[in-house]
């Protein structure tokens, strides 16, 4: 049951997240283009740009959801292997109402329409996303429970994954403006963060399959746990391989 629920994570992402990826580019170039005219031949439908935002906001919707999946199942499983619900009721109930805060804000911010109203539920959402993936050092708990990699953050799973989902927060809520200003400077930012975004997404990938390979299945961890100590007394820990619980 436990790497079922490992695989859910991934399972998503490869089944709804990518594929919504590469529908919203394409609506993304064939918006441009007609923008552009480049062809005036062309045979791009007119409601292409309205299609690109709405598939937008759903790919925006997937990813900070599968985002929340991703730090709450680490989270609650090893909440429950330390007893926490018992041991560290606070905690507890603070990380359950980080959580759920986090998705009534993302919910407002789709809702919202005053700039102001926009940028306070942009900060609440990002600020809960955050909050959540570094609660160790929040809680000033020793260990954490979410796996970072933080001597690698440049080539990290987790670190990706949270600027992709910051980027994906401040473009769904830049989208007002876009239409409302006429310099097309919010349209040039909303390109940039996207484009990024891409790159993350990719290195996403990436990360993710090279995290899935050294997770060791249940049955194997504590072998795999007993190999790292025995490691250690030969050489020292930290050119040893530490064996990952969860990502």
């Amino acid at each position: 049951m436990a790497d079922f629920l490992t695989l859910i994570h991934p399972a998503i992402a490869i089944a709804v997240v990518f594929p919504l990826i590469g529908i919203v580019i394409n609506f993304a170039w064939q918006t441009r283009q007609r923008r552009l005219q480049a062809d005036r031949n062309q045979k791009i439908p007119p409601n292409v740009g309205k299609e690109h935002v709405q598939i937008g906001k759903k790919l925006t919707g997937a990813v900070v959801g599968i985002s929340i999946l991703g730090l709450a199942h680490p989270t609650f499983d090893a909440a429950i292997k330390n007893r926490a619900f018992s041991q560290q009721p606070g905690e507890t109930v603070f990380l359950i109402l980080m959580f759920a805060a986090t998705i009534a804000s993302l919910v407002f911010l789709y809702k919202s329409q005053p700039r102001w109203w926009r940028a306070i539920f942009t900060l609440l959402t990002s600020l809960g996303i955050l909050v959540i993936g570094f609660q160790d050092l929040i809680l000033q708990r020793q260990q954490a429970w979410i796996y970072r990699r933080d001597a690698e953050w440049y080539y990290s799973h987790f670190y990706y994954g949270i600027a992709v989902t910051l980027l994906m927060i401040v473009s769904l809520a830049i989208i007002p403006e876009i239409y409302r200003d006429r310099s097309h400077r919010w349209r040039t930012i909303h390109v940039v963060l996207n484009c990024l975004a891409l790159l993350l997404f990719i290195g996403q990938g990436m990360t993710g399959t090279r995290d899935l390979l050294e997770i060791p299945l249940s049955w194997q961890k504590s072998y795999v746990e007993q190999l790292y100590i025995q490691n250690c007394q030969t050489q020292p820990c930290d050119v040893v391989a530490k064996p990952i619980g969860n990502k």
